[in-house]
């Protein structure tokens, strides 16, 4: 079984920063790529950025120069930093694994979810 585990959400002034960050565990054989989508209120999930194992990263265009993804491959975690926020970024945000595991083959996994809000 694979967990994918998120933390660092909360509320944020416009203009402030939030780093989120994402662990996967369990019994993982190989890792591949991983990311970070968001939700907002009655919108579909959208992809905010993602990483492959090798470091290429791919960026949504709304958050292109704000946001940075980093992975560290040796503990399975990758981070977001969110820089220049906007009340626009406000969303549930959720990171996804694609991993191989022990018994499983290669699936896609989720976390739960963490809840971003910028406002005055």
């Amino acid at each position: 079984q694979v967990q994918v585990v998120e933390s660092g959400g909360g509320l944020v002034q416009p203009g402030g920063s939030l780093r989120l960050s994402c662990a996967a565990s369990g019994s993982i054989f190989s890792m591949y790529a991983m990311g970070w989508y968001r939700q907002a209120l009655g919108l579909q999930r959208e992809l905010v950025a993602a990483i492959t194992s090798g470091g290429r990263t791919n960026y949504a265009d709304s958050v292109k120069g704000r946001f940075t993804i980093s992975r560290d491959n040796a503990k399975n975690t990758i981070s977001l930093q969110m820089n220049s926020l906007n009340p626009e970024d406000t969303a549930v945000y959720y990171c996804n694994a694609d991993v191989e595991s022990y018994g499983r083959g290669r699936n896609i996994y989720w976390g739960q979810g963490t809840q971003v809000t910028v406002s005055s």
